[in-house]
């Protein structure tokens, strides 16, 4: 009884990784329950990424446990599965504000905590982080040891490897562990995987194999070739790790990542060894292990909302709308299946860009790439020029991975790949990593380009239409993230006019031309302002390129104001604006232009209406931006503190 009073709060005992080396190796698994129960409860009462934590709690404890962070270097992968480190390295009391407005960071930020060096969203850069921090620390002369842990599906990325490629040439002193949650391991070969791991990574074996291959070198090279064969085959006795060997890379593994007598001794092994040139851990864990749910789930509970701890069951609100993500799935399964060249491309986010919907009615013409928007955008251009009509959804922030091929692959050649970019505009939770503020900057400014945005989501599947029927040059539809705004759908997709928006009310005074997502708010602005006395013309751009220009020059010629607003950062939809605006001289008879944009800086998670409200893009702040303009400032100052 007294044994469970201590082993009940040893998680109480922990402000910081300091605080592990105090405990005898076998209250980890105690404190592991503790750690993975604690994850949970945060996690049900915020959401968040909870499958990946919970495969890495005893792979977290370890790490901790047997390193000296922050003083050696720690670094996650994505950052998604760092909630179990951020509770013991002095965030719990915090974990109740994750991904919330001034809260924690859902993944790894340098500026929230020493234990963090460095920052990650997106996957696939750890090991070329961990190697440049190695070789700075040979230069500086220090000892510390650098880790980067990946996941095996981040290994599917081409950066990880250019940085293996890199780092196996070298000398300076790395340890990667691949964190490999699709993979099972029998107990009896776990058993002895672990026992050869621990013999492998021990600093004798090292060293006589090093001493070993310096012999072998003075013999002919058919008995060199044979001895190097012999130990391949004897290390790779459970899987092998000869691609990694081959890359320059000592291989460890794979080792059982939920089990403390396999972590702990090979991990003190290799922080033991001081031998130059990197290495690479395998260890097997399971997403979402240690919660029944999780384990039954498809995803392992990726990414979820709030839920109920006991069933698992995620407490979900009501929609009210379809969000934008839906719609285009079923609006492309729609145009598929009266075009059978049309094919749907993703970069590892079947369900998060909704194909995984166009994937069961179509598995044939659908293609998850993995984490690799590079080979997707070359892969789409591929496909185009054979005659195919290739949508490639990704992300906002995942098409900058790309973009170099959208510029040389894609836009050089005017090969119609048809990009269908989700996460437009800001995000909310994920925060500043995941915004989609720099699409319209990089993809407005490519020559031949079609760029459209709708204000709503029945535009949305006009648009999807639309883009299917342009044959000669890319095209990318841009939408946010969430729900529409609850307008009746098409039956039928219509194919828009290149390069026209459209009116949606007519004034006199001033001229609101919204792209995209803020059509809404500048709406409700219009009737603000019209309220006030000052007629308001609201106009729907819907593209930013090519732009309609006769819109525009009507716009210009008929109000005293004029204001663009757009859910992107500056040098997108209104820099072409004003562009147009002044070489084909519209400003010159006073008329007062105004754009509204993003911020100039990044925005951290939060609501998205709060980070809106941030980014001075809702209602009230267009109104004041139009009083402002016409001389009105007290007015102004009222209608944005409104």
């Amino acid at each position: 009884m007294t044994k469970d009073v201590v082993t009940a709060s040893l998680l109480d005992r922990i402000d910081g990784p300091a605080d592990l080396k105090s405990l005898d190796s076998h209250m980890l698994p105690q404190l592991a329950k503790e750690l993975r129960d604690e994850t949970i409860r945060v996690v049900s009462i915020t959401g968040g990424h909870l499958g990946a934590s919970l495969g890495v709690v005893e792979l977290t404890l370890a790490l901790h446990y047997v390193f000296d962070t922050p003083t050696d270097r720690l670094i996650w992968d994505v950052g998604h599965q760092a909630y179990p480190h951020k509770i013991l390295t002095g965030r719990r009391q915090r974990m109740l504000t994750l991904r919330q407005g001034g809260g924690l960071s859902g993944f790894t930020k340098r500026a929230e905590s020493i234990y963090d060096p460095f920052g990650a969203a997106h996957t696939s850069t750890s090991i070329s982080a961990a190697l440049g921090m190695a070789v700075a620390r040979d230069f500086r002369g220090d000892d510390n040891n650098v880790l980067a842990v990946i996941g095996d599906g981040a290994m599917s990325a081409g950066m990880a490897y250019e940085a293996m490629n890199n780092a196996g040439s070298m000398d300076s002193r790395l340890i990667v562990i691949l964190n490999d949650n699709d993979m099972s391991i029998a107990p009896a070969v776990g058993a002895m995987s672990a026992y050869l791991s621990r013999l492998i990574s021990s600093k004798p074996y090292r060293s006589v194999r090093h001493f070993a291959a310096d012999v072998a070198r003075k013999f002919p090279r058919r008995l060199s070739e044979a001895a190097r064969r012999a130990e391949e085959y004897a290390r790779g006795l459970v899987t092998g790790g000869t691609l990694f060997e081959e890359m320059g890379f000592f291989y460890v593994g794979p080792i059982d990542g939920h089990n403390f007598d396999h972590l702990l001794p090979v991990l003190c092994n290799l922080r033991d060894d001081r031998q130059p040139g990197p290495v690479l851990l395998h260890v097997v864990t399971r997403k979402g292990h240690g919660y029944p749910p999780a384990e039954r789930s498809a995803d392992k509970f990726h990414g979820v909302g709030k839920f109920d701890v006991v069933t698992g069951e995620q407490v979900k609100a009501k929609a009210n709308a379809p969000a934008y993500t839906k719609v285009f799935a079923q609006a492309l399964t729609q145009a598929a299946e009266q075009d059978s060249k049309l094919v749907a491309i993703t970069a590892a986010m079947p369900a998060g860009t909704g194909l995984d919907l166009f994937g069961k009615r179509f598995p044939e013409r659908f293609f998850d790439v993995g984490i690799a928007e590079q080979h997707a955008v070359t892969f789409a251009a591929g496909l185009a020029a054979e005659g195919f009509k290739p949508f490639a959804a990704i992300y906002s922030t995942f098409l900058q991975r790309g973009y170099d091929q959208v510029v040389h692959d894609v836009a050089i050649q005017q090969l119609p790949v048809r990009f269908a970019i989700d996460r437009a505009g800001l995000v909310g939770a994920d925060g500043a990593t995941h915004a989609g503020a720099f699409d319209l900057a990089y993809l407005c400014c490519l020559p031949g380009f079609v760029v459209m945005a709708p204000g709503d989501e029945a535009d949305l599947v006009r648009m999807v239409a639309t883009a299917a029927a342009i044959d000669d040059r890319p095209s990318a539809i841009r939408y946010p993230r969430g729900e529409g705004m609850g307008v009746e759908l098409p039956p039928v997709g219509e194919r828009l006019e290149i390069g026209k928006g459209r009116i949606l009310r007519e004034g006199t005074k001033v001229a609101l031309l919204s792209l995209g997502g803020r059509l809404n708010e500048a709406g409700k602005a219009a009737e603000d302002l019209a309220a006030r006395g000052l007629s308001t013309t609201l106009a729907d751009a819907r593209f930013a390129k090519p732009l309609d220009e006769d819109l525009i020059r009507r716009l210009a010629a008929e109000h005293e104001v004029m204001i663009t607003i757009e859910e992107g950062s500056a040098g997108g939809f209104a820099a072409h604006v004003m562009q147009f605006m002044a070489t084909a001289g519209l400003l010159d008879n006073g008329l007062r232009f105004r754009p509204m944009v993003l911020p100039d800086r990044f925005i951290d998670q939060d609501t998205p209406d709060r980070q809106y409200e941030d980014a001075g893009l809702n209602a009230r702040h267009i109104v004041a931006t139009a009083l402002t303009a016409l001389g009105l400032d007290r007015e102004a100052t009222e209608a944005a503190r409104a």
